[in-house]
């Protein structure tokens, strides 16, 4: 039995010493690896700044293209009370043909400059669309005006490419 004893303790001994011996002869990372990964994880800080770069300078012409489209918004407002006078003045009775004609021409030309711009009129026939309409009274559906449509505009609404300016202010049937 006590050769049973001192054969397990001389493997316990060879265990140890192999572990030793293990730990001793694993080498710690040599400088080329450690320059490597200092290398890679710069390399992915740098990938990394360069994608949030193109990311930035993208929302930046994103925002300046956004701006240039809507550039125009501030003076249609600024305008369409100008042509609604101009539309109520045409309708006043007892007007000399000859200013008629030039109110007219003045409606049309500044229509046509807001066409330009990417300003127009927002349809006003058929069904009602709170997305572009604004009701401020309701009458009675009947064989005309069915229930939903627009019955009556009383001023008219403008949008700058899909974005409202100002919703037409209508009657609906119901």
């Amino acid at each position: 039995m006590s050769e049973e004893i001192k054969n397990e303790e001389v493997k316990e001994e060879e265990v140890v010493e192999t572990a030793e011996e293990a730990v001793e002869t694993a080498p710690e990372k040599s400088e080329l690896e450690l320059a490597n990964e200092r290398a890679e994880d710069f390399e992915n800080k740098y990938l990394r700044a360069h994608a949030e770069m193109q990311n930035i300078q993208r929302r930046a012409n994103e925002e300046r293209q956004l701006l240039q489209r809507y550039r125009s918004q501030d003076l249609g407002k600024a305008i369409l009370p100008s042509l609604d006078n101009l539309e109520r003045a045409l309708d006043v009775e007892g007007l000399t043909d000859d200013v008629k004609k030039g109110l007219e021409m003045v409606q049309e030309s500044l229509i046509h400059a807001l066409k330009e711009e990417g300003i127009e009129e927002v349809p006003t026939d058929g069904e009602f669309d709170h997305n572009f309409h604004m009701a401020i009274q309701t009458v009675p559906a009947d064989d005309d005006y069915p229930a939903g449509s627009i019955a009556q505009v009383f001023q008219k609404g403008y949008k700058l490419h899909e974005r409202l300016l100002r919703p037409a202010m209508v009657v609906v049937a119901e």
